[in-house]
């Protein structure tokens, strides 16, 4: 007899599973092979304690029922099973093209305010290492670039709250300079759970919207000087990865500059870009 109160976690069988991966990859575009089964198991349980389910056919005829509270919980869902990991200056060689190469380009072309998008931001680790660079760059070279803004996207909602707060663990700034910590960072009082937030001037140079890379039109903003979307393309199939890139690039300004993760590749795209570093990628 079950004891009172007990929740026992619920196993997610092949058919659920494909059921719900085949959902993922049609309307978020991430692939779900077989090996992430246990992994989704394991994070949608949380979802079915919440709701005071015992199975997952109970979850997913709630889920795929077509009513408001259905379609609430498939956000819940997305959110559960996206998997978002990043930090401060992840892959440096990039941050490092952007002020070296890019931002002095820009500025020579007599470029004053500079449009950024960070497309699949995560928690907010990239948008803000960008509005750094940015700050960086300009205090360096006064005169040179006057303003600047960054876009910075993501499905998940979750994250997106998360990034907006812009508050993350003493850690996750350890490998940064005291100096850059003193000038970006604000430092919590709290000794158990030592925290940072990232300083006014830093967060309001940054904009958060929810987008999904399936979209049929991304949002119509400003034409972009310079996109990042790394780490992203890796979940996709190759022709959704061209179809995320060509919509991306209807964003890009002819001469601005496309960022992709360190293991992802447009070759054999038919793609008016040319490649001017690793994963770095100038539109014709």
């Amino acid at each position: 007899m079950a004891k009172i109160g007990f929740f026992s976690p619920a196993e997610l069988t092949d058919s659920q599973f494909h059921r719900i991966s085949e959902f993922i990859q049609k309307n978020v575009g991430i692939k779900m092979p077989e090996e992430k089964r246990l992994m989704v198991q394991s994070r949608l349980t949380g979802r079915l304690k919440s709701l005071k389910m015992s199975n997952f056919d109970d979850y997913l005829n709630f889920a795929f029922s077509g009513t408001l509270e259905g379609s609430e919980e498939i956000a819940l869902m997305i959110n559960a099973i996206t998997t978002n990991l990043t930090n401060f200056f992840r892959e440096n060689v990039h941050f490092e093209y952007l002020t070296d190469t890019v931002l002095p380009e820009l500025a020579q072309k007599n470029i004053k305010k500079v449009e950024l998008w960070s497309a699949g931001c995560s928690t907010g680790q990239e948008p803000y290492t960008l509005s750094i660079v940015m700050q960086e760059f300009m205090k360096k070279n006064p005169g040179k670039i006057d303003d600047y803004s960054v876009y910075a996207t993501d499905i998940s909602s979750r994250v997106l709250d998360k990034a907006i707060d812009a508050v993350y663990p003493m850690s996750e700034v350890e490998s940064l300079s005291l100096e850059l910590k003193k000038r970006y960072f604000l430092k919590s009082k709290d000794t158990v759970n030592p925290s940072v937030r990232l300083k006014p001037e830093i967060r309001q140079k940054v904009s958060f919207d929810r987008l999904n890379f399936m979209a049929p039109s991304y949002p119509r903003t400003t034409e972009k000087n310079v996109i990042f979307c790394r780490n992203v393309l890796i979940y996709f199939d190759k022709p959704t990865q061209e179809s995320v890139v060509r919509k991306l690039l209807e964003h890009l300004m002819p001469g601005g500059y496309l960022f992709l993760g360190h293991s992802e590749t447009i070759f054999g795209m038919d793609l008016p870009l040319k490649t001017v570093g690793p994963t770095i990628f100038k539109k014709i």
